[in-house]
């Protein structure tokens, strides 16, 4: 054994930090989220869980009631475990539902979307990496035969190629010659944007849907990432900044960048309170102006 990993007598092993509540609810709804533990069944006892998260059972039951706070979860109490929702991609939204990441929020909420007959998404982001991904969601139900939309309709607004954009950014700043950062933004743009095109313009082919897909460039750098859904739904989340450290062509920069995967996705949806129904509204009439006025077409390429 290698003396530097040895175990001196009577010293205990290092231990890694117990997982937080919130860690165990984030773990547990990714199970929810990907179907490891399915609608309408039982929970796993609290006892087991304490023992795998490595936790006392007052947090396994504080995580527990956070996914009860966020209707994924029935029957929390100490006695028998509790149950899944039984719908628990619809309870990802509503005014009672916390904030998720974006990672978690907006897959099933696109799948839900994608049980209408027409479906219609708008979206505004950065480079459409976490809308590609949630895509894949309804994409595998389709092809499962669980879903078959009619009619796709889908508009993305980005940033400008020909823009200076606030972010990502190195934090030395450019230079005007050769700006790598940007390059490597564009590049995952129009890489991102194609795969999207092209997965969606696929089901025409494969199964005869209708789909429409289109791009327009913005000439500014969106603080904020929105997706509406069938004009019932607004899906919000903040790009927050933070200076992070990037390999770009064998080189590490400094950098000003956004995790937009990990952005909390805030849900407002139409049919539950006043506040929400405006929200969608605006959040609406604010894209159409978008689209329709200062943005321009965007081509895919260099």
């Amino acid at each position: 054994m290698d003396p530097e990993h040895a175990s001196a007598p009577g010293r205990k092993k290092s231990q890694r930090p117990q997982p937080t509540p919130r860690e165990v609810a984030d773990e547990l709804r990714a199970r929810i989220r990907t179907g490891t533990l399915r609608p309408g069944r039982r929970m796993p006892t609290q006892a087991q869980l304490a023992a795998e998260f490595g936790v006392e059972r007052p947090a396994v039951r504080q995580a527990l009631r956070i996914l009860q706070s966020e209707h994924l979860l029935t029957n929390v109490s100490k006695g028998a475990p509790a149950t899944v929702a039984a719908d628990p991609g619809r309870a990802l939204t509503g005014p009672s539902a916390s904030p998720l990441p974006t990672t978690v929020g907006l897959a099933p909420r696109i799948a839900a979307a994608f049980e209408a007959e027409h479906v219609e998404i708008d979206a505004v982001c950065l480079t459409s990496i976490s809308l590609t991904l949630a895509i894949g969601e309804p994409l595998r139900q389709i092809h499962s035969g669980r879903l078959k939309p009619a009619k796709v309709d889908l508009r993305v607004l980005l940033p400008s190629r020909d823009i200076d954009l606030a972010f990502p950014v190195p934090v030395e700043g450019r230079d005007d010659a050769e700006d790598p950062v940007h390059e490597r933004w564009l590049t995952q743009r129009n890489a991102q944007g194609q795969v999207l095109r092209h997965n969606l313009l696929a089901l025409r082919a494969t199964h005869g849907i209708d789909v429409r897909v289109s791009f327009r460039a913005l000439p500014f750098t969106p603080p904020v990432k929105l997706y509406l859904l069938n004009g019932e739904e607004a899906l919000f989340a903040y790009y927050t900044l933070a200076r992070s450290r990037a390999q770009i062509d064998q080189e590490y920069l400094e950098t000003y960048d956004a995790q937009g995967v990990r952005s909390l996705l805030f849900a407002f949806e139409q049919g539950t309170v006043l506040r929400d129904a405006t929200f969608v509204e605006q959040s609406h009439l604010w894209f159409n102006a978008l689209w329709e006025t200062i943005s321009s077409e965007l081509v895919l390429t260099g």
